[in-house]
Order: C-alpha cells, then sequence, then structure tokens
C-alpha cells in the first residue's frame, strides 16, 4: 500500500488523486480481463457444444454404419443361402431330368431289341417259309 505525504489539511491531493486513478486503472483492466475472459468462455462453450454434437453425430453414424454393416452382412448371407439352395433346387432338378431320360432311353432300348428279336423271328420264319417253297419247287421239279 502506497503511503501518502501528509501536507496542512491531511493527505496530498495529487497523490490520493493519482493513488485512485491507478486503482481505477487497474480495476478497469481488472474488468476488462475478466470480461474478455468471460467471452472467451462463452466461445469455448460453444465450440465444445459444437464438438458434441459432432461427436454425437459421429456417434450415431458410427452406430447406423454397424447396424447397416451387420444388416448388410445378414443379406449377403441370406442371399448366399438363398444361391446355395436355389443350386441346389436346380442340381435336383438336372439329376431328376437326367433319370427320367435315361429310363425312358433304357425303356426305348428294351422296347427295340424286343422289337429286334420280334424282327428276327419273323424274318427266320419268313426265310424257312421261303426255304419251303424253294423245296417244294425243286420236288417238282425233280418229278
Amino acid at each position: 500500500m502506497d503511503k501518502f505525504t501528509i501536507v496542512n489539511n491531511g493527505y496530498s491531493k495529487d497523490e490520493v488523486n493519482k493513488f485512485v486513478d491507478d486503482v481505477i486503472a487497474h480495476t478497469e483492466g481488472i474488468i476488462k480481463r475478466v470480461k474478455n475472459q468471460q467471452e472467451e468462455l462463452e466461445k469455448t462453450k460453444k465450440e465444445l457444444d459444437h464438438y458434441k454434437r459432432i461427436e454425437n453425430d459421429l456417434k450415431n453414424s458410427l452406430y447406423r454404419a454397424e447396424e447397416s454393416s451387420s444388416h448388410t452382412k445378414k443379406q449377403a448371407l441370406d442371399e448366399r443361402n438363398a444361391i446355395i439352395e436355389d443350386a441346389k433346387k436346380d442340381a435336383s432338378r438336372i439329376v431328376n431330368d437326367a433319370l427320367l431320360r435315361a429310363e425312358k432311353i433304357e425303356l426305348k432300348t428294351d422296347m427295340m431289341e424286343r422289337n429286334l428279336r420280334i424282327f428276327k423271328k419273323k424274318l427266320k420264319l419268313v426265310i424257312e417259309q421261303q426255304l419251303t417253297v424253294v423245296d417244294e419247287i425243286e420236288e417238282l421239279e425233280l418229278k
């Protein structure tokens, strides 16, 4: 604390006024710094709120991305299973068609073999009849 010089009727007016001016200047400086700090604090709070909103948006985006990824993986798995199921059905259908065709071919083969046997018997019968006719002609010629 400053000490004032004592003059006729108390302290030196100039020293006291200078001291009061210094206190006022110092107080105004403090007030100005406090205002600046409050403004800076408000600005910092706004930035913090802004960054918190960004953080929440990022968290939500990440959550949605994870959900989407999970959904996409599930969807891909479902699609893969559907493709496999379709392939199994197609394979089963192809095998069944092949079996049916093979069975038809077997039946045709059996029928052709039977027809061939019948044809051979008939041919043999015709040849035997013709031989009989030839024999009869020979007998007639010999007589």
